[in-house]
């Protein structure tokens, strides 16, 4: 279970990555309706640059899903998703709360689900 919510939470930052890196002046005002459209095309630097650190966080998640020891596979997945938990608290915090439980929350329940398969 532990590892299909990992593969859940990459696919999620990959589309972060997608949004912010690619279509920030396109789809973004859509995703973030909250924000005035006159702000997406002088922030797209701002926000591609943001996408690719989304993009670091996706593939280090799948990283760890394709490592083949499972304890080393385990502390990679635990170090991507602490990453993706902080990011997420942090937002939910300055930015906006639903991020905690767009990006916050799956990666705590992740951490708990993998903690719990090394710890019957």
């Amino acid at each position: 279970m532990a590892q299909v919510l990992i593969g859940i939470i990459a696919l999620e930052h990959l589309y972060f990555l997608w949004l912010e890196m690619f279509a920030w002046t396109s789809r973004g005002p859509r995703v973030f309706s909250m924000l005035p459209k006159t702000l997406f095309e002088p922030t797209r630097k701002l926000a591609a640059n943001q996408g690719l650190y989304n993009g670091f966080l996706a593939g280090g998640l799948l990283w760890s899903l394709l490592i083949e020891d499972p304890l080393w596979s385990s502390n990679v997945a635990a170090f991507f998703l602490c990453c993706v938990a902080l990011a997420g608290i942090y937002g939910g915090w300055s930015a906006h709360r639903k991020i905690f439980f767009v990006q916050g929350l799956p990666a705590l329940v992740a951490l708990l689900l993998l903690y719990l398969a090394l710890h019957p």
